[in-house]
């Protein structure tokens, strides 16, 4: 029989994204390892006075790690450690992610095993970054506003950035896209959703989960004080 002693902890982890479709749909990939993942934290009306082991950055909609955001979770003692948690390898983001002092840059498109080992070995003391590949999609089990529409991960977190108020040029400088990239999948959404109008678009967004739902990043800001 198997001394349950002896087995290691499961790694604590925290998520940190302000849409909870997306948080919750990250942290249904742990369900089956439980034995090794606990998600100690969402909801971010809790309590910040516990360290926890890993924080997973997700990007959706969010600044990138050249941006503030990832700086803070750096230096806040409670997070032992910070994953950036993502689809967009460019160097330079990734560069910028190991300058702040990241422990993992890992993609959205690892399946849960893979995803659980590569925070094992973070919360071991390596440094993790994926291969870049070519966008071939999100992992099986990630949630994102629009999905149950058809609307696509990255046409989703555009939406998002439109609805919370981005101009083409915020989008693309945000995603790491072209402009005409941005543009391109600004019309697919539009046909996708029946509009023909940024101001229907933004209207659609309000109404179906594109707004930010929590401001989780201020807590973390709030608690290095």
């Amino acid at each position: 029989m198997t001394d349950t002693a002896s087995r290691p902890r499961p790694i604590t982890v925290a998520l940190v994204d302000d849409y909870d479709v997306v948080l919750m749909g990250l942290a249904r990939m742990f369900d089956q390892y439980q034995d090794r993942v606990t998600v100690t934290e969402i909801d971010a009306r809790t309590a910040v006075d516990e360290s926890v082991d890993i924080v997973m950055y997700d990007s959706f909609a969010q600044p990138e790690t050249d941006q503030e955001e990832v700086s803070a979770l750096v230096r806040n003692p409670r997070a032992r450690r910070v994953v950036v948690y993502t689809w967009n390898f460019q160097p330079e983001l990734v560069d910028s992610a190991r300058g702040h002092g990241v422990h993992g840059y890992l993609s959205k498109t690892l399946p849960a095993a893979e995803l659980v080992s590569a925070l094992e070995a973070i919360h071991a003391g390596e440094t993790i970054v994926s291969e870049p590949q070519r966008r071939i999609g999100s992992a099986f089990g990630l949630d994102w506003p629009g999905r149950t529409e058809g609307i696509t991960d990255r046409e989703s977190e555009i939406l998002a950035l439109i609805t919370q108020g981005k101009s083409n040029a915020e989008v693309a400088t945000l995603t790491y896209l072209s402009p005409n990239t941005v543009k391109s999948y600004i019309r697919s959404i539009y046909r996708k959703i029946h509009v023909t109008s940024r101001t229907q678009a933004v209207l659609w967004g309000v109404a179906h989960g594109f707004t930010p739902d929590q401001r989780r990043i201020e807590r973390w800001r709030e608690s290095t004080a």
